[in-house]
């Protein structure tokens, strides 16, 4: 199964809201520590917003060795054996907190 339709048009950035249209499966993974993590797409958008994969990887950080450089992320379809073996890590809330700063003068 192509990670694209054949007729997409150029120039066109392939979303996080493509992806998830597409049934593909957002893998992340931090080369030094060898972890990989897998997201559905329509929860990383709700995160980061309705980006490529290439502004996902710029924004993660491992949470194992806080390593930016070190990660990838790509986009590609499961098959049925991967249904099976693979965990995701799911959205359950997302939090704002209010932190008071004091500076003495």
């Amino acid at each position: 199964m192509p990670e694209q339709p054949e007729k997409w048009p150029k120039g066109v950035p392939w979303t996080l809201l493509h992806a998830h249209d597409a049934g593909q499966v957002a893998r992340i993974r931090c080369g030094h520590c060898n972890i990989k993590r897998f997201y559905k797409p329509k929860e990383l958008c709700e995160v980061i917003g309705n980006v490529s994969i290439d502004q996902v990887r710029a924004k993660v950080r491992c949470e194992k060795c806080g390593r930016k450089e070190s990660m990838s992320a790509e986009l590609f379809h499961p098959v049925a054996q991967d249904h099976v073996t693979i965990r995701y890590r799911r959205l359950v809330e997302i939090r704002w907190e209010r932190r008071v700063i004091w500076r003495d003068e």
